[in-house]
């Protein structure tokens, strides 16, 4: 992504803040319920945003995309805000840390994201907040999927929703963002997308597709910036060119620890992302990628384009820090660090010391 896509991407959602006030309540004062796709049945409002969530039951994601703590109520006042409440400011977020440091100051105070629509378990809850895990992340950790504290206000109890999501198309977005809107024109711009965000399809024009929303009346996506799937319908087998070239739409995007959108990456939230899209399940985390995922170990001198390059945090240990997509000629494309953004530099630079740790192979040579 280039530094004119990201400015333009920040200008079309502050374009959009103008109208937004209607999504703070969802959309119910734009468009009435209806019997076949409303996200509660006609005539009864639909589920607000954290009722209704109870331990040991399921809930889905209702904002842009919501980040999970390691400790509730942990937050920066004044530079995490725009993250924490319904709608989600990830813009104004990422604006608030420009600087290295402040940026930094997130590894290890999150554990990762979910964005619009993604399903979780919900552990615990304490006041405003809930203890949940995210059940499309694997890890070690949990087996029923990846664990952290969000914002109740971030969630929805929505059967209806929750009955789509299991039953009807799925729209996923392929445009690094795009808006949720009131109607098939485009007007009444509500909430915004990410990457890989999915949503279950209502109906479909030419020009928009009408989908579900958790806690929300239905809503239009452009057609242009999704792909409809039938329900269990996977993509096409990828080859390593396809997920490159996916990746290669995120250069310039500024690291964000936990990240999982195209708000910001860490490492392996890229990696994971990227192989997600197109069809490939990992677990979350990079050392869990390595070792837990069931990718075929590559010996370095066979690595092949779209292999999955590991780095230890230090030569010859254990302990995983880092994970790349190998793009071939001595180049890895990677989130580096709070310092940097999505980028390709050689293999060679990026390890002088002689941390590299190993090599799964995820796709076949193109």
């Amino acid at each position: 992504m280039s530094p004119h896509d990201l400015t333009r991407r920040t200008s079309l959602r502050l374009a959009a803040t103008g109208t937004a006030g209607l999504a703070v309540a969802g959309l119910a004062s734009l468009a009435p319920a209806t019997a076949d796709g409303g996200a509660s049945p006609a005539g009864r409002p639909a589920p607000q945003p954290g009722a209704g969530l109870r331990p040991g039951g399921i809930a889905h994601v209702a904002v842009t995309a919501t980040t999970l703590w390691v400790d509730p109520r942990t937050d920066r006042p004044g530079i995490d805000d725009p993250s924490l409440g319904n709608p989600v400011d990830l813009d104004a977020w990422n604006a608030n840390m420009q600087d290295t440091e402040t940026r930094r100051w997130l590894t290890g105070m999150l554990e990762s994201q979910a964005v619009l629509g993604s399903e979780v378990i919900v552990d615990e809850i304490d006041g405003e907040w809930a203890h949940v895990v995210v059940t499309a992340q694997g890890t070690p950790r949990d087996p029923r999927g990846y664990p952290g504290w969000v914002p109740t206000v971030h969630l929805v109890a929505d059967e209806g929703f929750a009955r789509r999501a299991t039953t009807a198309p799925t729209a996923t977005v392929t445009a690094l963002t795009s808006t949720l809107t009131g109607t098939p024109s485009g007007n009444h711009p509500a909430i915004d997308v990410s990457f890989n965000t999915m949503l279950p399809v209502l109906s479909r024009t030419g020009r928009s597709v009408r989908v579900a929303v958790p806690g929300s009346r239905p809503m239009h996506l452009p057609a242009r910036d999704v792909v409809v799937r039938q329900q269990g319908e996977q993509p096409p087998l990828p080859t390593a060119d396809d997920i490159i070239a996916t990746g290669e739409r995120f250069l310039g995007l500024r690291y964000l620890w936990a990240g999982v959108s195209a708000y910001g990456f860490d490492c392996s939230g890229f990696t994971y992302t990227l192989l997600r899209h197109h069809g490939i399940s990992i677990d979350r985390d990079a050392g869990d990628q390595m070792r837990h995922s069931g990718l075929a170990p590559v010996e370095r001198e066979d690595l092949q384009r779209g292999d999955l390059v590991f780095f230890a945090t230090e030569p010859g240990g254990d302990s995983i820090r880092h994970v790349a997509l190998f793009v071939g000629d001595d180049l890895i494309m990677q989130a580096p660090n709070a310092s940097r953004s999505v980028e390709i530099m050689s293999l060679t630079e990026y390890d002088p010391i002689g941390e590299y740790a190993g090599a799964r192979r995820a796709v076949l040579a193109s």
